[in-house]
């Protein structure tokens, strides 16, 4: 029987001041990007702004690009620590749905009011820049290895070629991004539930029919 995973430890004062340092540098970030345009910031009036040194930007974020896509990004870090320390159920579950169920758990752990505000002038912002789009491409990337690595270390998979683990996870993250746009575009609704849709579009869209449009008829 599984049982569930133990709360976590209460967070020390230290952690607490680090967390918020880092959330003002993600706020701080959005808003003078989104008033001034990502180009026209400099990293040093960013820094002026939130009131730290540049020393400390760098401890939590590599670049601009890096700090203007934490909110979707830590989203995906929280997959990876559901992923690596969850219970992962029973042993004849479909990978496709053990894959789905720890981006679904992610996000009751990520998604706040204030975190799908930070999402949605993220992603606002990338369509305008390319850095931050490639940027996002790398970070993908990173997560996916990251997300194979775990999932062979624990679960027994024979073939380290496999392609079908990797398939899976693939197919999850493009659910994902279909449901990321149709929720950016009325985000009146939780972004899970929009999650939820594109997974059940997903289990179907192996099946679904290429029928030939008919021509149209003469009047």
């Amino acid at each position: 029987m599984s049982t569930a995973p133990a709360s976590p430890p209460p967070l020390s004062l230290r952690e607490r001041k680090k967390r918020r340092t880092r959330q003002l540098l993600v706020d701080t970030s959005l808003e003078l990007f989104t008033e001034r345009g990502f180009g026209k910031v400099t990293l040093d009036e960013l820094c002026d702004s939130a009131e730290v040194s540049k020393r400390t930007f760098f401890r939590y974020f590599t670049s601009k690009e890096d700090v203007a896509m934490a909110p979707t990004q830590d989203l995906w870090l929280t997959f990876l620590d559901v992923l690596e320390t969850t219970d992962l159920g029973p042993a004849d579950r479909p990978l496709l749905l053990l894959v789905q169920d720890t981006l679904l758990t992610a996000l009751d752990r990520t998604t706040t009011d204030d975190w799908a505000h930070r999402v949605l002038l993220s992603l606002n912002l990338t369509e305008l820049t390319p850095s931050m789009d490639a940027h996002g491409l790398h970070f993908c990337d990173r997560t996916t290895r990251s997300a194979m690595e775990t999932l062979h270390r624990r679960l027994d998979i024979a073939a380290p070629d496999d392609l079908r683990p990797r398939l899976a996870v693939d197919m999850v993250v493009a659910a994902f991004h279909c449901a990321l746009t149709t929720w950016s575009a009325t985000p009146t609704d939780p972004l899970s539930t929009h999650t939820r849709e594109a997974f059940t579009a997903l289990a179907t869209a192996a099946t679904f029919p290429a029928r030939p449009r008919r021509p149209a008829r003469k009047a």
